[in-house]
């Protein structure tokens, strides 16, 4: 008997998608209903294919193309992999510190209603904040270089902004002359980074209310007048912002398999869905609380596709940016003299990688997508093209 086939959260778009549509014309935006359409159709014959044949053993098998979406949990692997590979030449021998920035929970219901602006918002208090710290000659005195990273969910897939920030153990001092450390094991005071971060951070705000670059909708609608906005964030202004520090890495490869994790992670694997129903999801979650014991969440399909859809990010906003010394102007001289003064070895340069997708899917991750999965011995070879949206093909029948 054939093994039933692991739940994906295509499978929950395509069989609660269509009424949750319905049901919620009137607030999906056009982004939200792109990212459904898009994990629908994600590997089936709407977007089109071609047909494998093994040239030892005669085997067959339909290849549907990938929707590539970023916010498709399919689609992420080789995403990942090109990026990584892209980031290993950027690394240092030096310690890597993981700095975590978060908003308060009042700011993450203005966030929703203003993705764009308040996500870039938070990039920017973020950078400044760090930036601002580092520089200051009472506590590392150097210019630095990060990699920021946003998320905005926590495991219960409710809206939680926050930025992973990935950053070296040290910097360039203000001369250019040599490589200022930080001490071991500890790299800024959070609680100078949380204080400042929040009042980056609110005065951004502030000036985004003040040209009019906010909007706010029923259930905040009162912040659009000047005196209620004003009080609201005078409110938040006295209370503690969190910024912690996780533990430093143990060295730049730890660095890449953490990156390897998080960097285009989106808000729910596949691996963590349990099962459906005609009208719940069930999905595995971590409750940071008591990290040792498993948690299971049996939501409403529906309050389960509106958990997924508060992390559609705007079109074309970025959600990893690189800053100082691994800023794309700066990237390759700096990297260069902190190598120079760090006495650090060149990094190797990536062979050629021939424009195959499968050659390259097949450096990158270490599986092959032209090995028969069959006899073993043979490979996959093209020997028909589906177009889009043709009928959907039965599986080709095997020997």
């Amino acid at each position: 008997m054939a093994m039933k086939a692991p739940l994906e959260l295509a499978d929950i778009v395509r069989r609660h998608g269509p009424a949750y549509r319905h049901l919620h014309a009137g607030s999906l935006d056009r982004e939200q209903r792109r990212v459904m359409r898009a994990i629908e159709q994600c590997r089936t014959a709407a977007l089109g294919g071609h047909v494998e044949q093994c040239d030892a053993c005669g085997h067959q098998r339909i290849a549907y193309n990938s929707c590539g979406n970023r916010h498709c949990p399919k689609c992420q692997s080789l995403a990942r992999a090109q990026w990584l590979e892209r980031r290993q030449a950027d690394l240092l021998p030096v310690p890597y510190f993981h700095v975590v920035f978060t908003v308060a929970q009042e700011i993450a219901a203005i966030a929703f209603q203003n993705k764009r602006v308040v996500y870039d918002i938070l990039f920017q208090a973020t950078a400044q904040t760090l930036q601002t710290i580092a520089a200051d000659s009472r506590h590392l005195g150097a210019t630095i270089g990060f990699i920021a990273l946003l998320h905005t969910w926590g495991q219960n897939l409710l809206h939680h902004p926050h930025l992973h920030c990935v950053i070296p153990g040290g910097g360039l001092a203000a001369d250019g002359t040599r490589w200022g450390a930080c001490r071991p094991g500890f790299f800024l005071p959070v609680r100078v980074l949380s204080r400042l971060f929040r009042r980056l951070f609110l005065e951004r705000l502030q000036q985004a209310f003040d040209i009019g670059a906010l909007g706010f909708f029923p259930s905040l609608a009162h912040l659009s007048e000047p005196g209620q906005f004003a009080r609201y964030l005078s409110g938040l202004g006295r209370t503690e912002w969190v910024v912690y520090a996780k533990e430093p890495f143990g060295g730049p490869q730890q660095v890449l398999d953490y990156l390897g994790r998080y960097t285009h992670r989106v808000a729910i694997s596949n691996n963590r869905l349990v099962s459906q129903t005609g009208r719940h999801v069930t999905f595995r979650w971590k409750d940071y609380r008591h990290p040792d014991r498993p948690r299971v969440m049996r939501l409403h399909a529906h309050e389960f596709l509106r958990r997924f859809l508060l992390h559609v990010l705007p079109h074309g906003l970025q959600r990893i940016r690189h800053y100082g010394l691994l800023s794309n102007r700066l990237r390759e001289t700096s990297l260069s003299t902190c190598r120079r003064l760090l006495d650090a070895p060149l990094p190797e340069t990536p062979a050629t990688l021939r424009p195959d997708y499968r050659d390259r899917y097949a450096q990158l991750t270490g599986r092959s997508l032209r090995d028969c999965p069959v006899c073993k011995h043979g490979h996959m070879v093209c020997v028909e093209y589906l177009l889009p949206h043709a009928p959907p093909r039965a599986p080709p029948c095997q020997k």
